[in-house]
């Protein structure tokens, strides 16, 4: 967790977000995204919810009320109902919810128990915004995010591995060097391709599963 949350780096990104869906047309929204089995319509759905119901738990938290982020089911349900909207459809809709969680956490005082979820929700959009295929790719991560990506990701390193970045003087674990920019990091610990490779005296290994998502 974070003393301070990323919220202007969020915010930053959702912008990054709505920039990227400017010209999308209605059949590139229903073209395959780069997740199996998702096409970009399932991407910007997500993304929206998402936003949606990380907003409604900080609403109701802030009225001392605790509610799910989604009931059994409610999640997927949701994105199959509207992957399908056109590409107007899902500007609007992901701009209207990433507006309305930037104004929810606007009225957050104490972040104790909110810090981690303005964390997931910068991974979520940087990272999906590179499954959307749009033409951001990794490089465009900053430093500062990559950095972040790798701290939450570099757990899924098998022992006897470490990673260092050689754009920024940061290490990650003891082991055999896994050596890429942060950003190439980032990538191909989130599971996504990198710009470039990582490159290791050894095989690299394959990865862990996802961390768990901390409360």
């Amino acid at each position: 967790m974070t003393a301070t949350p990323p919220l202007a780096a969020v915010a930053a990104a959702h912008r990054s977000l709505d920039t990227a869906l400017v010209d999308l047309t209605d059949s590139a929204v229903a073209g395959p995204s780069l997740l199996p089995g998702w096409t970009r319509g399932h991407v910007l759905a997500h993304l929206a919810d998402a936003a949606r119901a990380r907003a409604r738990v900080v609403e109701h938290a802030l009225r001392g009320e605790v509610v799910a982020l989604w009931e059994p089911g409610e999640r997927d349900a949701i994105i199959e109902a509207t992957a399908t909207r056109g590409a107007a459809e899902h500007r609007a809709a992901v701009a209207e919810h990433s507006a309305g969680l930037e104004r929810a956490w606007a009225g957050v005082v104490d972040w104790t128990g909110f810090d981690s979820a303005v964390e997931i929700r910068w991974r979520e959009v940087w990272i999906h915004l590179v499954d959307l295929d749009v033409g951001v790719r990794p490089s465009a991560w900053t430093v500062d995010f990559s950095c972040h990506a790798v701290d939450f990701l570099h757990p899924r390193l098998p022992e006897g591995f470490g990673v260092r970045a050689t754009d920024v003087d940061r290490t990650w674990g003891t082991g055999a060097e896994i050596t890429a920019a942060a950003h190439d990091l980032a990538a191909w610990l989130a599971g996504r391709v990198p710009d470039a490779p990582p490159t290791c005296a050894v095989p690299l290994p394959p990865l862990g599963p996802w961390p768990a998502y901390r409360p």
